[in-house]
């Protein structure tokens, strides 16, 4: 048996292998990294998925609805997410 009432586990998008579906809880960084992430439409609440890694593991991509966006993995560890292990 589970604990239900447990909260969601929060980590960084770098956290996380391609496939994950994650959803953003807020921005970490702060002046021009955020800014950059706010313009590519990352913001609380979004819901993403981490489609790929490039060969030496940065940048890595990410799906938001149909837009493929490449982030440095810097610019990962500025976002945190919720992942809702009980699903």
């Amino acid at each position: 048996m589970t604990d239900r009432s447990a909260p969601p586990l929060l980590r960084t998008l770098n956290d996380f292998p391609s496939g994950h579906r994650v959803r953003i809880r807020r921005l970490l960084g702060q002046g021009a990294t955020r800014r950059r992430l706010m313009d590519l439409g990352l913001m609380p609440d979004i819901e993403v998925v981490i489609v790929r890694s490039a060969p030496l593991d940065d940048p890595i991509q990410i799906k938001l609805d149909t837009t493929h966006i490449a982030l440095r993995r810097n610019e990962a560890a500025a976002i945190e997410v919720f992942v809702d292990e009980r699903a």
